[in-house]
């Protein structure tokens, strides 16, 4: 878990990097429709949540440091209750994580996972049967299994393309303690290690992005009741993961490799068509306007040249200006090129690099056992935009470097949501077990009372410092101190500046 900087008291901001697009066109969603990293970030792929990327993660592993662990997210919003027919990976979709090694935004790799589905009844409505103590439990009515298959790639040519791996069994939805009383067994059943020395997974996980997104009109001024609320709490996502030796993925001599992920969707032709893609968190919701959404989400990096101008000249800052008073940085923003297109020179940048919105990360960084929230903005260089870990705080990083972090306008920009609501793993696939369908939400609104595995719970687990065990919401401090402050009307930003420059 990412902890508070000790140096520094990072106040919050009343702004959400997502909710600062709602007056551009997605005004009006209810909360559980709102655009949270790239969870419902474009018109098309909001109907098709299957097929939606929602995070990508790409970092050297802390507990093997010789290997780099790729994450990518899918299917926002997964109400952990929501049956009776619970969560799954499209049968009908390709789920890719590319990896470019030279810098030409072409994947020299592409992992490739493929789903099928299966049931053992067909004349029940039930999920399961009975309590599911294994994946091969007969009780476990619905099943899903996934085939691996690399494929390389030399100058955008298939070079060859072979399966890794075939019938894996994908981790089911988290139904709830009476059907899964130990729901940790289940997880550590669907990790799988590859003659190569691999790991893999595939299955149900809690969403590990963590961030305060209002939905609220900004053309009207906001009633900015709540701050520090983590808008994703309680909610799962459709993850998949892979673990490899970090010598397979790099080229001899250069260790930056850009990642992103993507899902092709069976056409009824029976051919297949791109129809979302995610590389850098927030690039499709804060940077890109509605009318280049669906596109973006069916191009390819290598076309990457014509969102340039989005990137160079950024509407976000001239809303936060228009709304909040901070002026915005001067254009054109050659620090947002390098943070969302190149990489930064001498960090993650590599030679002859090609520029194109991917999640550039430099293995040969070492990772620390203590990561800063903050990345790279405090000194951490293993951390986003050097590849993004799962602690990392990339709401707050990405509002400072808009606001100008990079150009010496030093702020302190935030949401008050520093970590996630529950404890992640410390090994493969790190991400956090998924929230049970047992989970009680409290009957204040907004309160999340108990999160966690069944039997973790079950057993009075630990409960994080975002949540409450009675019936009354967890309200952080920071949140009482910057609610007794806040004006509504114009929705006054609630900000600390650092050294003075602003």
């Amino acid at each position: 878990m990412s902890r508070p900087l000790p140096s520094r008291f990072r106040t919050a901001a009343l702004l959400a990097a997502g909710a600062a697009l709602a007056a551009s066109g997605l005004t009006g969603l209810p909360p559980g429709a709102a655009t949270a990293s790239s969870h419902r970030e474009a018109p098309l792929i909001s109907g098709q949540p299957q097929y939606d990327n929602t995070d990508v993660y790409a970092f050297v592993s802390p507990d093997r440091p010789d290997t780099t662990t790729l994450v990518a997210n899918f299917l926002p919003f997964e109400e952990p209750a929501g049956g009776p027919n619970f969560y799954k990976f499209a049968q009908d979709a390709r789920y890719e994580i590319n990896v470019d090694n030279d810098g030409d935004s072409l994947p020299e790799y592409t992992y490739r996972f493929t789903f099928k589905d299966a049931f053992r009844n067909g004349d029940t409505f039930l999920y399961n049967t009975g309590p599911v103590r294994s994946l091969d439990d007969p009780n476990l009515n619905f099943r899903q299994t996934y085939d691996l298959t690399l494929i390389q790639r030399q100058g955008g040519t298939v070079q060859s393309t072979r399966t890794l791996a075939s019938g894996v069994p994908v981790a089911p939805s988290n139904v709830g303690r009476a059907s899964m009383p130990d729901y940790r067994t289940l997880r550590q059943q669907a990790i799988r290690t590859l003659p190569s020395g691999a790991k893999v997974f595939a299955g149900q996980a809690d969403d590990p992005f963590f961030l305060d997104l209002r939905v609220f009109d900004l053309l009207y001024g906001g009633n900015l009741k709540e701050v520090g609320n983590d808008t994703l709490r309680g909610y799962n996502v459709q993850t998949v993961a892979l673990q490899l030796p970090t010598q397979a993925l790099v080229k001899p001599g250069q260790p930056v490799i850009g990642v992103y992920s993507a899902v092709q969707k069976r056409t009824a032709a029976g051919g297949y068509t791109q129809v979302s893609r995610l590389g850098m968190p927030l690039a499709n919701e804060v940077v890109f306007p509605v009318k280049e959404k669906d596109k973006f989400n069916a191009s390819v990096p290598w076309n990457d040249g014509q969102f340039a101008r989005y990137v160079t000249d950024p509407e976000l800052p001239k809303l936060i200006q228009q709304i909040y008073k901070i002026p915005a940085p001067a254009t054109p923003r050659n620090d947002l090129v390098q943070v969302f297109l190149t990489g930064v020179p001498k960090l993650n940048q590599p030679p002859g690099v090609r520029p194109a919105e991917l999640m550039r990360l430099n293995t040969s960084v070492p990772p620390t056992q203590s990561p800063k929230r903050l990345g790279v903005l405090d000194g951490d260089n293993a951390g986003y935009p050097n590849g993004r870990r799962l602690t990392d705080d990339t709401v707050d990083i990405s509002l400072q470097v808009v606001e100008g972090e990079l150009l010496g306008k030093k702020n302190d920009l935030g949401d008050a949501v520093n970590g996630n609501d529950v404890p992640l793993e410390k090994g493969f696939p790190y991400v956090a077990l998924p929230a049970s369908g047992s989970t009680v939400k409290g009957k204040v609104t907004g309160a999340s009372t108990r999160r966690g595995d069944g039997m973790g719970m079950l057993n009075g687990g630990p409960v994080s410092n975002n949540e409450s065990t009675g019936g009354s919401p967890a309200i952080p401090l920071l949140a009482i101190g910057a609610g007794a402050a806040f004006l509504t009307g114009g929705g006054l930003l609630w900000m600390r500046r650092r050294g003075g420059a602003g």
